[in-house]
């Protein structure tokens, strides 16, 4: 009787523990959906045709389009504005970047843009037990106007919510051409102490302009300044040689970076923005990658990029993330071609069309300026689907708010949180979009640009900018091209954004804003 007792024990012990086990193993995976890892993958200068996914014949990106097939794939997503600081400002704040008046494309030794007291997506998920990084691009400013490059640079990411920052400070395009690990130059020699000038050069130093002999890649415009790795550049640099970044290698830099963070911080929640450079100017592939493409540098870093995302999403996958994550991607702004360098890419571009046959690109108010890629993928949480609902990047900071129930904390971000799990088709109604400080206006299928001075067209980078003396409206479901101006043939419709226009934009008016023609 007594065996017989102690089996029985034994059996209760047993499946007990197998219960407590299941318990811990249930309340484990509540605890992981409950603070899923968020990622954004956010690219720069790429244009809603750039992808395979989304139409291309030139360029193959198996890899995004592989986050594409598992997840939404958006034909309505939106960047805030149509050049990099300012749409980088709006996902990171859920604020329109046009209520800050500083939110412009800033140089490289620009101050850091976000206030410090300012909540931030980073900052708001660090408060809620998520450990937080930036790597790659920031474009944002770091410093307080006065940098010392030689001493630690704050404030910066760090200051702004992101516990690890590992980033170029600007762009690749501009001066100091240093990576910063935590507000401190990567690899400086003090000896060789780096000096950073946007008004004049340093005596000895180099330059685009007047040394084309040592340059390896040539300006077209703008791009004349300090010369690196054969490169001219924006800006004046003298010293920091032992510091200065390989262009060649610096999206697989940035990846190691990237894959390091995720590896060391996979036991608990985290919040990682992964900017990449690709394919802003100057475009400098790695070896392996040139050639991959017919189109010259700029399709063969698309394909870099590519091939560095399926990286990145290959050690997700092998670190058991993946059904814990949710990842979104995107783009800053649209598609440009000769942005400031001769690298062939707008004599080589054949039949591609990096705007997905949308109207203008970079720097312009219509849509090809902020009609971008993007994809929101969790594996095994959101079913596989393309989407028509109308989303921004603005959205993202309230919506991933609501997921993690949290209060609501941008003014300008709306919880389209349904949109972005497949639940709904349905985003937002309104949207304003910017470029260069004029402003558009959406509703529904509906932009209504109002009359602007200034050139129409961009001759440098051939662009259209959307500035016109009269009022254009155009129904983007029926017109995506933007070729029929409706503005004459639906009053009604019209006047009603006008009058939706100036209610969204009050007190924050840009310059070149003419209020007497929208009364």
């Amino acid at each position: 009787m007594k065996k017989h007792t102690n089996i029985l024990l034994l059996l209760s012990m047993l499946v007990g523990g197998m219960f407590s086990t299941q318990q811990s193993m249930a309340q484990k995976g509540k605890n992981i959906s409950d603070k899923p890892n968020v990622i954004i993958l956010y690219m720069d200068d790429l244009g809603f045709g750039d992808l395979s996914c989304y139409g291309s014949k030139a360029i193959k990106t198996p890899n995004i389009d592989k986050i594409a097939k598992q997840g939404i794939r958006f034909t309505n997503g939106y960047a805030t504005s149509s050049t990099c600081t300012p749409s980088r400002y709006a996902l990171l704040t859920g604020e329109y970047p046009w209520k800050n008046k500083d939110a412009q494309i800033l140089s490289g030794d620009a101050p850091l843009l976000i206030g410090t007291e300012k909540m931030t997506l980073p900052k708001k998920l660090k408060a809620n037990g998520y450990t937080t990084a930036v790597v790659g691009k920031w474009h944002l400013g770091v410093g307080n106007g006065q940098v010392n490059w030689n001493e630690r640079v704050s404030p910066g990411p760090n200051e702004v919510g992101f516990e690890y920052a590992y980033i170029m400070g600007a762009t690749n395009d501009r001066v100091p051409t240093v990576y910063l690990e935590d507000g401190n130059v990567v690899g400086l020699d003090l000896n060789d102490p780096i000096e950073v000038s946007y008004k004049k050069n340093f005596e000895g130093e180099p330059t685009g302009l007047d040394n084309p002999e040592l340059l390896k890649m040539k300006w077209h415009h703008g791009h004349n300044q300090s010369i690196v790795n054969g490169i001219p550049r924006i800006g004046y640099m003298k010293g920091g040689k032992s510091a200065h970044w390989d262009d060649e290698n610096m999206s697989e830099h940035f990846l190691n970076i990237a894959q390091d963070f995720v590896k060391q911080n996979k036991e608990k929640p985290f919040f990682l923005y992964y900017a990449l450079h690709q394919p802003h100017v100057p475009r400098v592939p790695n070896p392996k990658f040139v050639g991959s493409t017919d189109l010259g540098p700029r399709g063969d870093v698309i394909v870099e990029a590519d091939w560095t995302i399926g990286q990145f999403m290959k050690t997700l996958k092998e670190e058991g993330l993946l059904e814990n994550t949710l990842i979104f991607f995107s783009s800053d702004n649209g598609p440009v071609l000769n942005d400031g360098y001769f690298d062939q890419s707008d004599i080589r571009n054949g039949l591609h069309t990096p705007t997905g046959g949308l109207r203008g690109g970079k720097y312009s108010l219509y849509d090809a300026g902020t009609h971008v890629p993007f994809l929101c993928m969790w594996k095994g949480t959101i079913k596989p689907m393309e989407s028509d609902a109308l989303v921004s990047q603005l959205d993202i900071f309230n919506s991933v708010n609501a997921l993690l129930k949290l209060d609501q904390e941008a003014t300008d971000s709306k919880n389209t949180l349904d949109a972005f799990m497949g639940t709904s088709q349905k985003g937002r109604e309104t949207y304003v979009v910017e470029a260069g400080r004029s402003l558009a206006y959406r509703s529904g299928d509906w932009l209504m640009i109002p009359p602007y001075e200034g050139n129409p067209v961009n001759a440098q980078v051939g662009i259209e900018l959307g500035r016109a003396k009269h009022f254009q409206l155009y129904n983007l479901k029926e017109d995506p091209a933007q070729e029929q101006n409706l503005s004459e043939k639906h009053p009604e419709i019209l006047a009603k954004m006008k009058k939706d226009y100036l209610k969204e934009v009050k007190g924050f008016e840009p310059k070149s804003f003419n209020e007497l023609t929208l009364h």
